[in-house]
């Protein structure tokens, strides 16, 4: 079956524009200003991580970007009661579950959907219910996509995290399994987004697969941005998802 050929959007994530600021405790630098910058560079969407430590996005953080983000806005979140009552009461456009835990220094794969089956569930349905889309960011696997569907997900985000670490054949081989799996969430009616690990280096490959409909970035823009200021980085990062678009 031939899958559509869509333009890749950019989510960029700002969340470590909050950690800078929270490293020394300051009212810089301004996260609405960075929001501001990267939707002027070009982003699609502004995407937040609302952790359970509040390691840098705090919820007051959350409050500002639904009012003044002018794209659209994903919260990530944990599947957990408190962030399920922050999101209903902020209404971001939409939310994407993750797992995360206490000492990670970042995520380090996809929700475990199959163990959670029950609680991702109800955490879908109290968003939907309230017209906040819901996306899943999970792994590359096929039981996990056809769940992922089965319990009312409208998207799923694929981890390309193995991916961005991996190099030679096996990051060949992740990156077919990767384009199997985009093909076979929209099949089954799923916006299929990615995310995790992407950098200019390697974002053109992730961005030529037809079926992707936005990717999610924020650590490399945000890196880049400490040379260049974010606005251009997010304009690079366009750059390099438009030449790999090229590619399809």
């Amino acid at each position: 079956m031939t899958q559509p050929s869509y333009t890749t959007t950019l989510g960029v994530n700002i969340d470590h524009v909050a950690t800078l600021r929270e490293a020394r405790g300051t009212p810089y630098p301004d996260f609405k200003q960075a929001i501001e910058q990267a939707e002027a560079g070009g982003a699609d969407g502004i995407t937040i991580h609302l952790r359970e430590d509040r390691r840098h996005v705090q919820d007051e953080d959350v409050y500002l970007a639904r009012a003044c983000v002018t794209t659209h806005l994903n919260l990530e979140m944990a599947a957990t009661d408190e962030m399920l009552d922050i999101a209903l009461r902020v209404k971001p456009d939409y939310c994407c579950l993750v797992p995360e835990k206490r000492a990670e220094l970042t995520t380090e794969g996809g929700l475990d959907v199959i163990a959670h089956e029950k609680r991702v569930t109800e955490v879908c349905s109290a968003l939907r219910a309230q017209d906040i889309a819901v996306s899943l960011f999970v792994e590359a696997k096929p039981q996990v996509l056809e769940l992922s569907a089965k319990i009312g997900a409208d998207i799923v985000e694929l981890h390309t995290g193995e991916y961005a670490l991996a190099s030679g054949s096996t990051q060949q081989e992740i990156y077919q399994d990767i384009i199997k799996a985009s093909e076979q969430a929209a099949a089954l009616g799923l916006q299929v987004n990615a995310g995790h690990g992407l950098n200019r280096s390697n974002v053109g490959a992730i961005a030529a697969i037809p079926s992707l409909r936005e990717l999610n970035i924020g650590h490399a823009i945000v890196a880049d941005a400490v040379f260049v200021g974010l606005k251009a980085s997010v304009q690079a990062f366009r750059i390099a998802m438009q030449k790999g678009e090229m590619m399809r």
